[in-house]
């Protein structure tokens, strides 16, 4: 098992990270009990379809609400998709006030989750290093 998938399925380390690569996160999941989406937010330039692209990703519900509270909810439960964890990879994404409610959001989600015990990771591949977020792993 390699560090990254480690480090993955640790509740204790549950937050919202950026990464360089998309595809080492993948890698290190696949065969994993993690449930694992990969969200493209390219060409988003308005919350409602910052939150559809999410909600597609995500199979969200029918009863998804398209506004940052309904998000926390289904990101809090999650009962369609069961997992011993979730990594959940974000990319294109613009450095904005909507991009900062979603880490926030994350964020609170992370916490939700590594209560119970179960691993939740928000990833933000961010190769030029814009989001004032940690890495999730030191990269070569």
């Amino acid at each position: 098992m390699s560090k990254l998938l480690q480090r993955l399925q640790d509740p204790s380390r549950s937050g919202v990270y950026r990464t360089s690569r998309a595809d080492v996160v993948a890698d290190a999941v696949r065969g994993s009990r993690l449930n694992f989406a990969r969200v493209s937010l390219g060409g988003v330039q308005k919350k409602e379809d910052l939150l559809d692209r999410i909600a597609q990703a995500l199979a969200f519900p029918e009863w998804f609400g398209r506004n940052w509270d309904a998000l926390e909810d289904c990101l809090t439960d999650l009962s369609w998709c069961p997992a011993q964890g979730h990594v959940f990879v974000f990319d294109s994404v613009t450095p904005d006030d909507d991009a900062g409610v979603l880490i926030d959001v994350l964020a609170s989600s992370a916490e939700f989750w590594a209560a119970r015990h179960r691993s939740f990771f928000g990833v933000f591949v961010d190769p030029d290093r814009t989001l004032a977020l940690a890495d999730l792993f030191r990269e070569s």
